[in-house]
C-alpha cells in the first residue's frame, strides 16, 4: 500500500477503506509517512469530506494511536461533556458537580486553554492547592467516592490528534468538519466515558459562526459516538455574547459558585441545567429530560450541587478561601456612549480583550494571570442609557487603552427594542 495512492483516491472523492486509514494513521504516528503527504491528504479531506463510515474508522484509529483510559473500575455509567469553546464558558465547573449530586459519575479529562481565555484546568488552578494531575488510581477512587474528578489530560492520549492538529494549523485545513469532529471525539473516546454530551457553540464567539456549520459538526460527532458504541447527544447553544457576565479565570470560578448556589445569571444556569439534564438521562438516573431538569434545578436551590462542588475541590487539595485574594489591582469601568438597546456583541473581540489583560494565552507556553478579566454587565436586548457601565475591566496594570478601544468596538446599539434570543438552539441525537 502506498500513501500516494490513498491521496489520489481521496482527491478524486472516493471513500477510503479501514485498512487505508489504518495505514495512514499508524504510518504517520511512527513517522514513516512525511508531513507533505499527510498535508496533501488533509487538503483532499478538506475539499472532498468524509463519509460516516470513514469518520468512524478514522476516529477509531486515532484513539488506538495512544493510551486509552480504562474506567471500568468506576461504578455506574460514566458520562462526560465537551464544549467546542467560547467566551466565559465555565459550564464544566457547574455541570460536573450538579450531575454528580444525583449520583451519576463524572470522570473528566480537561485541558488548558489557548486563545481567548483559560480552559477548565486554568480556571481550577485559580484555586490555591488544587491538584490537576491525578494518578489513575487516585482518579478512579475519587470518582467512586464523590462521583466527580477533573484531571489534566495525559500526554499520551491520542498522539495522532496532536500531530494532525499541528499540521492542520499551518496548512489552512483547520476549518474542516470531519477533521474537527475526529479531533474532538478521538480525545473524548480515549478518555473512557460511556456516554458523552457535546455543547456545540455557534455565533460571534464560537469557532462555528453559522447554524449550518454547527449542525453539521454536531451531527458528525453524534454519528461518530454512536457508531463506536457511545451514547452521544449534542446541544447547540448560542455564543453570540459571553456566557454569563464574567470572563477571566478566578472571576469565572466565582460566577460558577454563584450559579451552584442557585443565584447565577439566567443564560448560564439554563445552559448548565440543559446539558446536565441530558447527562443524567444518559447516565440512567432519569428517563425524561424535562423531569431531570426540574430535579437538577432543586439541587441548585437546596445547596446539594454546591456541597458536591466543595467536596470535589477539597478532595483535590483546593482551598476555596484563596479565591478571595484573587483580585486584580485596578477596576476600570467602560461606559455606554449612546442610548438604545444592545443589538450585537462581538464575543470573540471581548475574549481577545481579556487575553490582552493576561486571562488567556497568545502562545502555548504563556503564563496566565488568574485575577484579571472583564465583567460584562449587559446582555443582548437590554436597554442602555447613556453613561451606563457596560464593562468593568479587572487589570493588574493601569494602562489598558487598547483593551478599552477593543471593548468599545465590540458592540452595537439600535434604537428600537427587540426579542431576546434563547441560549439553547437545538438538540441533536440519533
Amino acid at each position: 500500500m502506498r500513501m500516494v495512492d490513498i491521496i489520489h483516491k481521496k482527491r478524486d472523492g472516493f471513500e477510503l477503506t479501514h485498512e487505508e486509514i489504518q495505514f495512514f494513521i499508524q504510518g504517520y504516528v511512527k513517522e514513516n509517512i512525511p508531513d507533505y503527504q499527510v498535508s496533501a491528504l488533509m487538503m483532499a479531506i478538506f475539499f472532498k469530506g468524509m463519509s460516516e463510515t470513514e469518520l468512524s474508522f478514522l476516529v477509531d484509529e486515532m484513539v488506538k494511536s495512544g493510551d486509552v483510559i480504562d474506567l471500568t473500575a468506576i461504578q455506574g455509567i460514566k458520562v462526560d461533556k465537551h464544549s467546542t469553546g467560547g467566551v466565559g464558558d465555565k459550564t464544566s465547573l457547574i455541570v460536573g458537580p450538579l450531575v454528580a449530586s444525583v449520583g451519576v459519575p463524572v470522570a473528566k479529562m480537561s485541558g488548558r486553554g489557548l486563545g481567548h481565555t483559560g480552559g477548565t484546568i486554568d480556571k481550577l488552578e485559580s484555586i490555591d492547592g488544587f491538584k490537576t494531575e491525578l494518578s489513575e488510581t487516585e482518579f478512579i477512587k475519587q470518582v467512586n467516592d464523590v462521583k466527580i474528578a477533573i484531571s489534566g489530560q495525559t500526554g499520551h492520549l491520542v498522539p495522532a490528534d496532536k500531530m494532525l492538529y499541528a499540521l492542520r494549523d499551518v496548512t489552512a485545513t483547520v476549518e474542516s468538519i470531519p477533521l474537527i469532529a475526529s479531533s474532538i471525539m478521538s480525545k473524548k473516546l480515549a478518555s473512557g466515558a460511556d456516554a458523552i454530551v457535546l455543547d456545540v457553540k455557534v455565533g460571534t464567539g464560537a469557532f462555528m459562526k453559522t447554524m449550518d456549520e454547527a449542525k453539521r459538526l454536531a451531527e458528525a460527532m453524534v454519528t461518530i459516538g454512536e457508531s463506536l458504541n457511545r451514547k452521544t447527544v449534542a446541544v447547540i447553544s448560542s455564543m453570540n455574547q459571553p456566557l454569563g457576565h464574567e470572563i477571566g479565570n478566578a472571576n469565572e470560578v466565582r460566577e460558577a459558585i454563584q450559579t451552584l448556589k442557585g443565584e447565577g445569571p439566567e443564560d448560564l444556569q439554563e445552559l448548565c441545567l440543559t446539558i446536565a439534564s441530558h447527562m443524567v438521562v444518559l447516565g440512567g438516573i432519569f428517563d425524561q429530560v424535562d423531569v431531570a431538569y426540574q430535579s437538577l434545578l432543586s439541587k441548585l436551590k437546596d445547596g446539594s450541587a454546591y456541597d458536591r462542588f466543595k467536596t470535589f475541590i477539597k478532595r483535590q487539595g483546593g482551598n476555596l478561601k484563596s479565591l478571595e485574594a484573587k483580585q486584580a489591582k485596578y477596576h476600570i469601568d467602560v461606559h455606554v456612549k449612546q442610548k438604545g438597546y444592545l443589538h450585537r456583541v462581538d464575543s470573540e473581540g471581548i475574549g481577545i480583550a481579556a487575553m490582552l489583560l493576561g486571562a488567556g494565552r497568545k502562545e502555548k507556553g504563556d503564563p496566565i494571570d488568574h485575577s484579571v478579566g472583564i465583567t460584562m454587565h449587559k446582555k443582548l436586548g437590554d436597554e442602555l442609557n447613556q453613561d451606563d457601565v457596560i464593562f468593568t475591566i479587572h487589570a493588574n496594570r493601569d494602562h489598558v487603552s487598547e483593551v478599552i478601544d477593543r471593548l468599545n468596538k465590540s458592540y452595537d446599539v439600535q434604537e428600537n427594542p427587540f426579542e431576546k434570543e434563547g441560549i439553547v438552539y437545538s438538540v441533536i441525537r440519533k
